[in-house]
């Protein structure tokens, strides 16, 4: 499978100043597979150590913390010396084990010339830690599931890619019978997902049970780490919020509402059981803005937000909505598709961008799905699950605010009139290279 955070694993591999490289992302997201094929396909040796499955790598680190006595106990247990721009070291699941998260400071500060990439499926709950993240020491790096780019690279689409790849001055729509193939495997991208195992699964297979059993098992591990993870106390909150997700976002206007956890339920209560999943990766948390300006985090209204999953499949399997209802659009799909797509925006927006956007209301009558700044300009995306893209809410903010754009993304085609861009859900990817040609 091709991601395309290799290229910027490629780009660190050739830096003259790189650091230690630190990659978190959710469990099942391909970080082991992504670092063990590089180290493959781009050093002589791959040095693989996971904290995981043998606890003596973690012993190694129990005494100081020299890098020159750890890289000569790690070759032993490798079986080989470690040979500076020669081997890649990967330390996986490091989370487990933060005297060695601890350690790579010392090794970006004495040995430099070593090679050394790590990985943690919960690493960001391990960084949130003060006393075991190096800061300024390390290359971060994240690794989602497969945005839609990923998946249509994943199905063979390379030539339609290079097609919708190619820069234009102006939005121009895309031919029809490549709009229908991309809505094809939209739809198939609801379904699916972007976890590499499912993904895998449905391209060998072509069997939407099999898949589904593949979805259900990640499911299963990530509740499995509530409960090997993290603090008994909140493993049971932790289950409550996970599992209200697709409801609350399938409501009128998707705000968390923490009473339909338990009545009478409130933030404090549950305060530190949604930074856990939000630290894990495990919930995207976005929040209302009260003002559309530069910096919206100086405008965030805390007590207002909507959480989202990580992965658009695992929504749909967890909501219960079968691949028939998608594909045939029956009733229940139509209960749940505006919380689909939006879903489905999200992901890509934080994929194409590296940053959580945030969304506005005005009381009860408008209400803008999200707001997110491209360089210097706030740009609002009202997003609609069908070709049907009337949308009184951006009309009412575009007469309030007078954005330089304003997005409509929705399944119709390209078009661009007085600032108004009707971009279809399918090409998010290529959203910021747009919003900056409009822009200029």
């Amino acid at each position: 499978m091709k991601r395309q955070l290799t290229d910027k694993i490629l780009n660190w591999k050739s830096s003259a100043n790189k650091k230690p490289l630190l990659i978190k992302g959710i469990r099942q997201s391909g970080k082991t597979w992504l670092l063990t094929e590089f180290g493959r396909l781009n050093y002589e040796d791959t040095a693989y150590f996971n904290f995981e499955k043998n606890d003596s790598i973690s012993k190694i680190f129990d005494k100081d913390l020299e890098p020159k006595r750890i890289l000569t106990e790690l070759g032993v247990l490798h079986g080989k010396a470690i040979r500076p721009g020669k081997t890649i070291i990967i330390f996986d699941e490091i989370q487990l084990c933060s005297r060695a998260i601890i350690s790579l400071k010392y090794f970006y500060e004495s040995t430099p010339e070593y090679h050394i990439a790590s990985a943690g499926s919960l690493l960001g709950i391990a960084l949130a830690s003060p006393t075991s993240y190096p800061v300024g020491k390390v290359d971060m790096m994240t690794l989602r599931p497969m945005n839609f780019y990923e998946y249509l690279l994943s199905n063979r689409e390379d030539m339609l890619l290079e097609y919708l790849s190619e820069k234009k001055d102006q939005p121009e729509p895309i031919p029809d019978a490549f709009a229908e193939k991309l809505l094809a495997h939209l739809n198939q991208y609801y379904i699916v997902g972007g976890m590499p195992e499912a993904v895998s699964v449905w391209l060998n297979t072509k069997n939407i049970s099999e898949t589904e059993n593949t979805q259900q098992n990640i499911l299963n591990l990530f509740e499995l780490d509530f409960a090997k993870y993290a603090p008994a106390h909140q493993i049971p909150k932790l289950s409550m919020i996970w599992n209200s997700i697709p409801a609350q976002l399938a409501k009128e206007n998707g705000k968390f509402v923490y009473g339909l956890l338990r009545k009478g339920a409130g933030a404090r209560e549950f305060e530190d059981a949604m930074a856990w999943l939000q630290n894990a990766g495990m919930a995207y948390k976005v929040f209302k803005v009260k003002k559309p300006s530069v910096s919206l985090k100086a405008y965030e209204d805390k007590s207002y937000f909507k959480l989202y999953f990580p992965d658009v499949g695992l929504l749909r399997k967890m909501a219960n909505l079968s691949a028939k209802s998608i594909l045939q659009e029956d009733r229940l799909y139509q209960e749940f598709k505006g919380a689909m797509a939006e879903n489905f925006c999200l992901q890509e927006l934080v994929s194409a961008l590296d940053v959580v956007p945030h969304y506005w209301s005005s009381g009860n009558l408008a209400e803008i799905d999200f707001i997110t700044q491209f360089t210097d300009k706030i740009i609002p995306i009202e997003v609609k699950a069908a070709e049907n893209a009337m949308s009184k809410s951006l009309s009412f903010y575009r007469k309030k605010y007078s954005p330089p754009l304003s997005v409509k993304a929705s399944r119709r085609n390209i078009s661009y009139r007085g600032g108004l861009l009707y971009w279809p859900l399918y090409l998010l990817w290529r959203l910021p290279e747009m919003v900056e040609t409009l822009s200029a």
